[in-house]
């Protein structure tokens, strides 16, 4: 590896899009360069210092995921690194930069759940359902449910929090801004994806607690878009040590999580600074996380 200065904006000769959490997003011949940079957003906040190396890692993990899945549904990955013009010009962008079809996202959050964890166990222990599905009783804090389940939830404007609704509610939001009845075959392909990766996972040492997927149409085509589990929109676990009715060692963001619940903080901007040793700690998480999953050395 080389510098582990993070990149936590990007300014490029480009249309910007739009500046997310994470992803800095421009138009680029009628697609998408979208950039993932080095940003931390926890509880939905965004802070000043960045991870070093965690967009190379969302970047490539994504990949490794679109390629492994790309038999169940299509992707919107055009070109899987910045154009060879800009990369010369912006060498940062290197492995961090993808082209990608520039799709009609489809307005909901589409989380998919093998184990009680993070909202979905709130609810449970509220409800005794998740999203309006039953489970059965006595599960606990990490349980591994009896088959995934699609839990969606609305996407918020940034800062504020998701609001998890019904398989119902969320086809009928797809069905309002498509004028198609989607839903059906949306939530087929996210559960065959989430077993076909969660199985290989597995095979690697992780458990893919629940991850997070978005979706877009093209030309009539839905496609998968974004990112796909990473340890930005999943909760990774460590096969080795689990055990439910616990908090779960993770490789994703939760180690930062766990730092900031022990501070004095409300959880709203301005976020409070990172100690060296938080953003170390992250980083070398989602560094192990890639290696990991992909059986390959992390070398960027």
């Amino acid at each position: 590896m080389g510098s582990a200065e993070a990149i936590t904006k990007t300014e490029l000769p480009l249309q910007l899009l739009n500046r997310g959490k994470v992803r800095d997003n421009y138009l680029l011949d009628g697609n998408i360069l979208m950039v993932a940079t080095d940003r931390l957003s926890a509880f939905d906040v965004v802070f000043s210092e960045g991870i070093p190396w965690k967009g190379t890692v969302l970047t490539q993990l994504s990949l490794f995921w679109f390629d492994f899945t790309k038999g169940i549904i299509p992707n919107h990955i055009l070109l899987p690194n910045a154009p060879p013009e800009l990369l010369s010009k912006f060498p940062y962008l290197n492995h961090r930069g993808v082209l990608v079809k520039r799709t009609r996202v489809l307005p909901i959050e589409v989380v998919v759940r093998g184990y009680l964890a993070g909202s979905g166990w709130k609810d449970y222990q509220a409800t005794g359902k998740v999203c309006g599905i039953d489970l059965p009783s006595g599960l606990q804090k990490g349980s591994k449910l009896p088959e995934p389940i699609l839990t969606p939830a609305t996407k918020e404007e940034q800062g504020q929090h998701d609001i998890n609704i019904t398989n119902g509610q969320a086809g009928e939001i797809v069905l309002k801004a498509t004028g198609e009845d989607l839903f059906g075959k949306l939530h087929g392909a996210a559960i065959k994806i989430y077993k076909k990766a969660s199985d290989y996972a597995l095979s690697r040492g992780i458990i893919i607690a629940d991850t997070k997927f978005e979706f877009g149409m093209l030309d009539g085509q839905l496609l998968v878009i974004d990112e796909m589990m990473t340890p930005d929109s999943s909760r990774f676990w460590p096969v080795d040590g689990y055990t439910p009715g616990r908090e779960q060692a993770s490789f994703d963001k939760q180690f930062a999580r766990d730092y900031l619940e022990t501070l004095n903080w409300d959880k709203r901007p301005p976020a409070p600074s990172l100690p060296p040793d938080i953003i170390e700690g992250t980083s070398q998480r989602y560094i192990e996380a890639y290696e990991k999953i992909t059986g390959k050395k992390f070398n960027f």
